[in-house]
Order: C-alpha cells, then sequence, then structure tokens
C-alpha cells in the first residue's frame, strides 16, 4: 500500500513501486514533508538521487525482517565506541564530573552519542564526565561566554497546533513546555498561540528560546530542514527553516531544540550543517539538539529536569548531564536520554 509519508522516520524501511518483491528495503535517511520527499539509502544499490517522491514509496511490511547489515546491536557498539575513542585518553579526563569535557568529532562521528558510550564495566560515560561538543576547533574559538543572564526574556514553545501536513500532536511537549513556563516565571506558546509568525516575532529579543516541537532534517538539502510551528497566515507555511533561521538576528544564550533530529543534517569537513550551525551563525551562544528520532514522554521528563537543574545553579551541560542520569533511573534505555548533545562555551555554575 502507498506510504504515508507523516508516519515516516529515520531508520524505517519502504519499498519502491516496480521493484521486484525479492529486493531489500530501501532505508529512510530523511523526510522532507514540504516537498513531499524522502531520501534513503539502499545495501545493494547507488542512487543517482536518493530523494524520491512519496508517491513512489510503498509500506515495507514490519512482519519482514530487514538485512542483517542494516540492524544494530546498541551495547556491543557503545562498548567498541568507548574502547576506540575514550581509553586511549582515558588518563587525560579530569576526575571531577563537574569539568567539562569537549569532542569535536569528525564526519559520521557527529552523529555519536558519546553520553552514551560504556566501558567495560557497564559505566556510561555522563557517568563519569560532563560532555560537550563543538563543531570545529575554529567554530569553539568564535563562541564567546556572555554575562548576559541566560533566562532574560524566554521564549518557550511546545506542542503548536495546528502543525501543517496534519502532524501529530505532542501531549507530552505541551506539558514539558507548560511547567518550564512556570519555572522560568513566563507563558509559553502552545497550541494556537505557537504560530510561526510570532515566534519570529519574539526570536532576535529572547535570552532564551526553548521549542518543542517536531523536526525534520534534509541531509540533501539540509537548508530545507524544518521546525513545525502553527501556520497562521498564506506567507507562513507552519515550518521554521534552517534557512529561515540565518536570516533571525539572534541574541540567545541558549538555544534548546526539544525535537527529533535536529543535531542532524549534511556532514561536512566542518561539521554538521543543519539547525545547531544556522542557531549558532545567526548569533546564539549554545545549542542543544538531538541525534535521533526522540520519544515524547522521556524527552518532556528529561527537558522538565534540566530546566531544575539550571535553577539550582547548574551550567547548562552540568544541568544536562544531570537530566540525563536523572531520566536513565525512569527509561534505561540510552535511546530514551542519550540523544541531545550541548553545542558550544560551557558557562560556569553560579
Amino acid at each position: 500500500q502507498p506510504v504515508d509519508i507523516s508516519t515516516l522516520s529515520p531508520g524505517d524501511f519502504v519499498r519502491r513501486q516496480g521493484d521486484p518483491a525479492n529486493w531489500a528495503p530501501y532505508e529512510v535517511v530523511s523526510i522532507n514533508i514540504e516537498n513531499n520527499t524522502v531520501s534513503v539509502t539502499h545495501p545493494n544499490i547507488t542512487l543517482p538521487d536518493p530523494s524520491l517522491p512519496a508517491s513512489e514509496l510503498l509500506a515495507f511490511d514490519p512482519s519482514q525482517s530487514p538485512p542483517a547489515n542494516t540492524v544494530a546491536d546498541t551495547q556491543p557498539a557503545l562498548q567498541q565506541l568507548h574502547q576506540l575513542l575514550i581509553e586511549p585518553i582515558s588518563d587525560l579526563l579530569p576526575a571531577n564530573a563537574d569539568d567539562p569535557v569537549v569532542f569535536i568529532p569528525q564526519e559520521q562521528l557527529f552523529l555519536i552519542p558519546f553520553a552514551a558510550l560504556q566501558n567495560a564495566e557497564g559505566q556510561y560515560l555522563i557517568a563519569q564526565h560532563t560532555v560537550l561538543t563543538a563543531p570545529s576547533i575554529q567554530a569553539l574559538s568564535l563562541i564567546e561566554p556572555s554575562a548576559t543572564p541566560r533566562q532574560q526574556n524566554p521564549l518557550i514553545v511546545g506542542n503548536p497546533s495546528p502543525m501543517p501536513q496534519a502532524l501529530a500532536p505532542l501531549p507530552y511537549a505541551q506539558t514539558e513546555a507548560e511547567i518550564i513556563g512556570q519555572t522560568l516565571s513566563t507563558t509559553p506558546l502552545i497550541q494556537t498561540s505557537a504560530t510561526e509568525s510570532t515566534v519570529k516575532q519574539q526570536l532576535s529579543t529572547a535570552g532564551l528560546i526553548h521549542l518543542a516541537t517536531h523536526g525534520f532534517f534534509n541531509e540533501s538539502n539540509p537548508f530545507e530542514g524544518a521546525l513545525a510551528l502553527a501556520s497562521d497566515s498564506t506567507y507562513e507555511d507552519g515550518f521554521l527553516t534552517v534557512a529561515e533561521i540565518l536570516e533571525q538576528p539572534l541574541t540567545a544564550q541558549l538555544i534548546v531544540l526539544s525535537a527529533c533530529d535536529t543535531g542532524r543534517g549534511r556532514i561536512t569537513g566542518d561539521g554538521v550543517v543543519g539547525f545547531s550551525r544556522s542557531f549558532l551563525a545567526a548569533g546564539a551562544a549554545r545549542v542543544i539538539v538531538s541525534l535521533w528520532q526522540v520519544p515524547d514522554e522521556a524527552t518532556s521528563s528529561l527537558m522538565v529536569e534540566f530546566y531544575q537543574q539550571l535553577q539550582h545553579g547548574q551550567s547548562e551541560a552540568q544541568a544536562l548531564r544531570q537530566a540525563m542520569l536523572t531520566t536513565r533511573e525512569t527509561y534505561p534505555n540510552p535511546h530514551d536520554w542519550a540523544a541531545f548533545t550541548f553545542i558550544g562555551v560551557n558557562r560556569p555554575s553560579h
């Protein structure tokens, strides 16, 4: 049967009309809701253009097992990466868990959840260290800590409605925004108040920006990646794109993108071209983004804990670490708590 693009996520499998039934399925890399296209890869075929119209795709029967080479056993992979990346430098890492450790990844390492790397004893890296990442050494040198209060004029957005393309509502994202709004003594933009035009009007003056909604990245054209907001006019379609973010003059000290895949994009020799780079280039100091499709309920719990830790005087990176550790107690699978990564310079705790 024809595929429903709104239900797809990166990592899902689809078939293409006209292909032999015994062919391996295609794996979804990214989804472009606006253009109704899906970027895919195939284990046996090199596609001249990986972006296919959704109308050409068929739903894949989940009862059929995907090819063995596309299924990873997560736990051994996390331990192997720890052995390769962390053990050689373990004696150089700080003994104090609150001291920051900044990773500057290369190529596919930008997709690694460093917080979830696991040593031979089964201990996650986040239990021992406060982890940050930076797009490049040059970018790290250009990001300066600021004395501006991180919570000045906060902009909190959760569960916009109605979202474009009939995207499914996110009830936990709304709860998340409401609780964070109470924590920061501000009124969040939720449902019909979270329109694209309203959010754009407030972006430039917000000292802290928190967006809890659907996120979509586009690997082939990263500037078309988008965050879903409520559409409110013929001029605003409800998708805040990477290209539009670059046009915003930002002064925010912290951007939190509580949405799926916001840390992904086109991987280049100078980092990832996508949401994180666009917000930093527009003037933001620090960004928190996700590396995969995050679950609504667990993410809401993690984000609420993150802001509570900030209120207790933790730095942003320390607060994210504590939020991960706390969320892991209820949701032990790294998929539920390890997706978010902190990019930028860590503000000292106070």
